[in-house]
C-alpha cells in the first residue's frame, strides 16, 4: 500500500524519534492516565498530567468527565501539602497542551503559571484554534521552559477522535462487524450469533467509549438490538441511532422502548416519547448524520451494521477505523462480510478466546 496512516504512522512503519528517557517514561504514564477518561470526556480530548522532580512523581491527574476540571488542575489539586515545596523544582508533563481559553472551566495555562512550575513537557499542541500553541507561547513568555512534540505521534493516536472532531468538524467514525471464519456476517432475515461471550464484553466496553451507535433498518428489525453496555458494568450507554425508513420497526422492539437516548431516522411515530427523537430518513446519509451528530456534540460514532450500512459509510469515505471480530465458527453460507478497502492498514491484532480481533486504521495518500 502507498500512503501513510494519519493517526497511526508509528504503527504502520514510520520512524518515531527517541527523546530523553524520563520524558518518554512520564509522558507514557500521562497517556495511561488520559485513557481513564475514555467514554466520559468526549468530545473533549483524553488528557493526563503529572508533576515530577528529581525524586520522582509528586502528583497525577486526568480529565475525568466532560465539563469537569482538566488534567492539569486535577494534578495540581492532588499535590499533598507536605509536597508543595517540590513544585518549584518540578516538571509538569501533559499529554496535550494546556488549554488557553475559557470554556466550561478556566484556562489551565493560568493555573500552571500560578503554580510557578519552571518546566513543562507536552506531547501535542492543542489543534483547537482557541488554543493552538498560544499556551506554549504564554508559558515561554513568562520564563517557563517548554519542551513540545515528545512522543507526538503516540499522542496523536491517543487523541485521534478529538483531532478528527476539531480538524474535520465531524465525529470519529468506527466501523465494526463480527464475521465467521469463512467470511459471513449472518444469514438473511435471521439473527445470527457469531461472537463469543468474552468478545461481546469487549464490544460493550467499546460501546461505552463511544458517543453514538448506528444500525441500519434491516439489522434493527431482524436483530432487535438493545445497543447498550449491559455486559460491561459501569460503562455509560451511548446514543442509539437506527434507520427506519418505512416505519417497519415494531413498537415492541427495544429501540422504541424509550429507555435510553435514541434517534430513529425515518417515519415519526405516535405515542409519548421522552428520550426518543425522530428525524427525516434523509438524515441516515453518512454526511447528513455526521453533521447532525457533530451539532449534538457526539464525538465518536460506532457503526455496527449491517453490511449495507457499512458499505454506505465505506463508499462515502467518512470512516476512520475498522474493527473486525472473526470467530472460529463456520457458517458455510449467508451474507458476506464487507470487503476491506485498500486504505485499511492493520494496526492491532489479538485474540479473545475463539475470536480474532483486528483493528485497521485508514491510510491517507
Amino acid at each position: 500500500m502507498v500512503g501513510h496512516c494519519y493517526f497511526f504512522p508509528y504503527l504502520c512503519g514510520a520512524f518515531t524519534p527517541q527523546y530523553m528517557e524520563n520524558d518518554t517514561f512520564y509522558l507514557n504514564r500521562c497517556f495511561e492516565l488520559a485513557r481513564l477518561g475514555a467514554g466520559r470526556v468526549s468530545p473533549n480530548p483524553l488528557v493526563g498530567a503529572l508533576l515530577a522532580d528529581a525524586d520522582g512523581i509528586i502528583a497525577e491527574g486526568w480529565h475525568q468527565y466532560y465539563g469537569g476540571a482538566h488534567a492539569e488542575v486535577n494534578c495540581l489539586n492532588a499535590v499533598r501539602p507536605q509536597d508543595r515545596y517540590r513544585i518549584s523544582k518540578s516538571t509538569l508533563y501533559c499529554s496535550l497542551e494546556p488549554c488557553f481559553h475559557y470554556g466550561k472551566t478556566p484556562p489551565c495555562v493560568e493555573a500552571v503559571l500560578r503554580a510557578a512550575i519552571p518546566k513543562v513537557v507536552i506531547s501535542n499542541l492543542d489543534p483547537n484554534p482557541l488554543t493552538a500553541g498560544q499556551s506554549v507561547k504564554k508559558l515561554r513568555a513568562a520564563g517557563v521552559e517548554v519542551t513540545e512534540a515528545v512522543l507526538e505521534k503516540e499522542g496523536a493516536f491517543l487523541n485521534r477522535a478529538f483531532f478528527t472532531w476539531i480538524l474535520q468538524k465531524r465525529p470519529y467514525v468506527i466501523l465494526k462487524w463480527a464475521q465467521s471464519r469463512d467470511g459471513f456476517v449472518g444469514r438473511p432475515q435471521e439473527r445470527t450469533a457469531i461472537s463469543s461471550a468474552p468478545a461481546l464484553r469487549y464490544v460493550h466496553r467499546l460501546r461505552g467509549e463511544t458517543d453514538a451507535i448506528l444500525v441500519g433498518g434491516q439489522t434493527a428489525l431482524t436483530d432487535n438490538p438493545r445497543l447498550d453496555t449491559r455486559f460491561y458494568p459501569g460503562a455509560r450507554n451511548p446514543l442509539r441511532v437506527a434507520a427506519d425508513r418505512r416505519g417497519q420497526l415494531p413498537a415492541t422492539h427495544h429501540l422504541l422502548d424509550d429507555s435510553a437516548e435514541t434517534w430513529i431516522l425515518g417515519l415519526d411515530r405516535a405515542g409519548s416519547f421522552e428520550r426518543t427523537r425522530f428525524y427525516d430518513a434523509s438524515t441516515s446519509a453518512p454526511g447528513s448524520l455526521a453533521a447532525q451528530l457533530y451539532a449534538a456534540n457526539k464525538g465518536i460514532l460506532l457503526v455496527e451494521g449491517g453490511p449495507k450500512t457499512h458499505l454506505q459509510w465505506l463508499e462515502s469515505g467518512l470512516w476512520d477505523e475498522i474493527i473486525v471480530l472473526e470467530n472460529n465458527k463456520m457458517l458455510r453460507n449467508g451474507i458476506f462480510a464487507p470487503v476491506l478497502p485498500e486504505q485499511a492498514c492493520l494496526s492491532e491484532s489479538f485474540w479473545i478466546q475463539t475470536d480474532h480481533i483486528r483493528r485497521y486504521c485508514k491510510l491517507n495518500d
